[in-house]
Formats: structure tokens, sequence, C-alpha cells
């Protein structure tokens, strides 16, 4: 499937495909986006495309992304095995290979350096340049009446860390005035990390957000890449082509030349201001905390951008679908690292960091142990709430067969273990911030349980000879 260069193509292939709802009624960006919103994306509906909404003359769109098939689509597979594959084919060398696998392996290193991104000259995200910035033009989104204001919720956030190391991550930004919103760096992420790095130099850090571009770059910001991977990098290999990338106009950064939008500033090391509360993802409003500030000087656009914003909430909302597409595509890699991992899923109503469904092959003593503290020592799913192993026969995307065998082969007291440790900052049930107990439930079949009722496959074979048509409905 081919990719799209931007997201006003991704549009109109959404558009081409049926896939998006055109709006021309006026729409107030200040709640009414959200509630339509909501409800399309709770009911499977169409990515969305407000022509006119209130107080902007720019047009805005929302859930691109809030389909398996539209996340497909974005990503330019049919499947989200294809991704799997190709990554899985880049590591398959082991260290223990031979010199021919070695050999053999030179043509994938060759294969990945034509994905890494390319600086260009022109771009249409720099066809309108403002030096005197006007935050308050654009259609931001207030989501739901507790928020603290409008936000930008879906930015592309470009920083480095003072050795000049890159990163792009989504953080929301809520709207203070014109020239000037917050910046929700958790604890942990790398857009933190690398303002403390500024922090602790004492130094202003330069900040680039971008709207838009390539939908790869969208997702790759997203993308839970280990600290120091350009997300850039792995965008070019998603597309298979290199991300171009323009050279802001006021400050020594880079960002998508295909982008609709670009926010060109700095945040100051020992300036922080109240953030929140906002609507966020786990369906709760997350309080208000002093965050970092960010500082506008330049805005750069095309002639007529196109805003993109998501809505979040009560799952299912378009992040979840951006979620579980991440849960399969970095399998792959979470069981080099695990290998006794045979599959995973991270069920939508945990929101994703409060319940993982593993099963595993199950073959040493302790196995079940070693896993679950793997897994609480792994990047960003180390703050999972709750984790619930199974064994390598189960369908963990059952989840009605996952509560029955659990519930059937657990003792409590023996298969129900507690640690304390790091916990997502959203969790509001945790008795300190960012921090509780996290609880593992080994359901696997342990040697002295009773067989399970299954029926012969000879006599399977012959009903459904015998009764043909019987079993049509």
């Amino acid at each position: 499937m081919k990719g799209f260069k931007n997201i006003r193509e991704f549009i109109e292939g959404l558009e081409k495909e049926g896939k998006l709802l055109r709006i021309k009624k006026e729409i107030d960006p200040e709640l009414e986006v959200s509630c339509i919103t909501n409800r399309v994306c709770k009911n499977n509906g169409k990515a969305l495309y407000f022509e006119n909404p209130k107080g902007s003359k720019y047009p805005l769109v929302t859930n691109l992304f809030g389909s398996f098939e539209r996340m497909k689509m974005a990503l330019g597979v049919l499947e989200f095995s294809e991704i799997c594959k190709r990554i899985e084919e880049i590591f398959e060398i082991k260290p223990s290979s031979g010199i021919i696998d070695k050999i053999k392996f030179l043509p994938k290193l060759f294969e990945v350096s034509q994905f890494f991104p390319k600086v260009v000259k022109d771009a249409p995200c720099q066809e309108i340049i403002e030096e005197k910035p006007d935050l308050l033009k654009f259609p931001h989104l207030k989501l739901w009446p507790k928020d603290g204001g409008r936000f930008i919720t879906l930015p592309l956030v470009f920083t480095k860390d003072v050795n000049g190391k890159r990163n792009c991550g989504m953080y929301r930004m809520q709207i203070f005035d014109e020239k000037t919103t917050g910046m929700h760096w958790h604890p942990g992420k790398d857009g933190a990390r690398h303002y403390s790095s500024y922090k602790k130099a004492g130094k202003k850090m330069p900040v680039a957000v971008a709207l838009g571009g390539p939908p790869e770059v969208i997702y790759s910001a997203t993308s839970p890449l280990p600290y120091g991977f350009d997300e850039m990098l792995f965008a070019g290999f998603l597309r298979k082509a290199p991300v171009e990338m323009v050279k802001c106009k006021t400050i020594d950064l880079e960002v998508p030349a295909e982008a609709e939008i670009v926010l060109e500033g700095y945040i100051l090391p020992d300036e922080e201001r109240n953030e929140g509360p906002f609507g966020d993802h786990t369906g709760y409003y997350s309080e208000i905390s002093k965050f970092p500030v960010f500082h506008i000087n330049c805005i750069t656009h095309r002639k007529e951008p196109i805003y993109p914003a998501t809505v979040v909430g009560k799952p299912p909302m378009e992040d979840c679908f951006i979620a579980k597409a991440t849960s399969i595509i970095f399998l792959p890699l979470i069981k080099m690292l695990i290998p006794e991992i045979v599959d995973m899923n991270l069920p939508i109503e945990g929101v994703f960091h409060n319940l993982t469904i593993v099963s595993i092959k199950n073959e040493y003593p302790g196995t079940v142990r070693k896993v679950v503290s793997a897994i609480w020592g792994l990047g960003q799913i180390s703050g999972t709430k709750i984790i619930v192993i199974v064994d390598e026969n189960i369908d963990v995307h059952n989840l009605s067969d996952v509560c029955w065998r659990v519930l059937s082969n657990i003792d409590p007291r023996r298969d129900i273990f507690f640690v304390d440790g790091p916990l997502d900052i959203l969790d509001h049930a945790s008795y300190s911030f960012g921090y509780g107990s996290k609880m593992a439930i080994d359901g696997t079949k342990k040697e002295s349980y009773p067989d399970e009722t299954i029926m012969n496959p000879e006599i399977e074979t012959l009903v459904d000879k015998k009764w043909k048509g019987i079993f049509s409905f």
C-alpha cells in the first residue's frame, strides 16, 4: 500500500475510501467539536473534517486514526504484521552468527541507511512566516467542561539535549495566551530528560512544535522508542523513504517540511506554571500541576493550513487505536528482550497502563516471576499496574477465555503477588504521585490440575460429516 506525503494527502485518501465526513456547519472548538468527536469515536465512525470552526478561518480535523483500517492506511500497510516482519528481519542476526550471516546482513544495514531524515531548503510549512505570532487564530480545542482551557492535543514536539541528540514526542500543550503555552512533560519522557539537561546547565532550551506532516511521523511521535533513537529515522523506516526536514527560521532545530503549522520558541530553565485540569485518556481529569512554559517567537505555516487535533477521554477513543497498533508493532522487540513471551494484549479498558495480559512459554521454575519482573523494568510498559500471565496456548485477545482460565487456575494466596514501584502519573488511585503498588496474577496451569474437557478430534470430524449444514448459525 502506498504511503501519504502529508496529512492532506491522507485526508484525500480517506475521503476517496469513504472514511471521512465533512462538516460544513459552524462548530465551536470549545466542547462542541469534542462532543461530536466523542460520539463518533464510540460508534466506530469516520474521520471528521470541520470546515468552519467558530472563531478561526482554518479548518480542523479530528479522529484521523480512529479505526484499525485508518491506522493501517496511515502506516501504508494492509496488516500491522507487515511492519512486525520487517522489524524481525532487521534484527534476525545473532551475536554468534558466522561471517556469512554477517555478510547477508549488510544489505539490511544499507536499507536502513536510506531512511535517515533528509534536510531540504524549501518547505511547504514555511510558506507563511509570522514573526509576530498569534496562537489564538487557530481552532484549539477545549475537550471537557472542567478543562483548564484550550489545548493543542496532537503536537509533534522537537527538542535536542545539550549534546545535540534529537527527540520528537507528543505532549499536550495548554494555551495560556497568544505567545505562551504549557508543556506537559511527564517525568521520564525524553522531552523531560532534555529539559532537565538544560535546567542543570542553566540554559534556555530551543523547542519547535509541528502540527501535521506525514502520518508515519505523527505516529512515530507516540512510539515507545529507546532513549536516543531518532523518531524521524523510525518514521523513515515505516515510510520506506526519508522524512524531509527543514531548518527552523529562528532556532537551531529541524521540523518536517510537510507539516501544516510550526511553532518556534524556547523554554526557560526555571520557569513553571500551573497547567490543567485536563480530561485525559483515562476518562478522568488530571489535576493541576506545575509544568514548563513554552514561549513562541515565530510561527510558520502553509498558506491554507489544516489544523489537526485529537480528542481523548473514556475509551474507546482515537488514541486506543494508535496504542493497539503500537502493542502489535513493538511486540517483536519485546519478545527479543523477553524471549519467554508468546503474545501480549493491552486491553483498551485498562487504558494501556492498568492491565497487560501476557502468554508465555512456561519452561522452568520461576518463569512467571522472571517475566513479570522484566516487564516492570522495561521502558514505558514498566508502569503497568496489573500483569496477568497465562499459558502459551491461550489467546490473550479472547478476554472471555482468559477470565475463565485465570479464575479457574489461581489460588489467590499463592498466585497473586504485589510490589511497589513506578506507575503512570495519570494513575489517580495510587497512594503517591507516580508511585504505588502493582499486582501480578499467575494464571498458568499447574501440574496437579485436572485436564480440561476437550472433545476428541476424530469425533469432531465425524460430527462435521454427519451433520453438515446444521452448524450454519
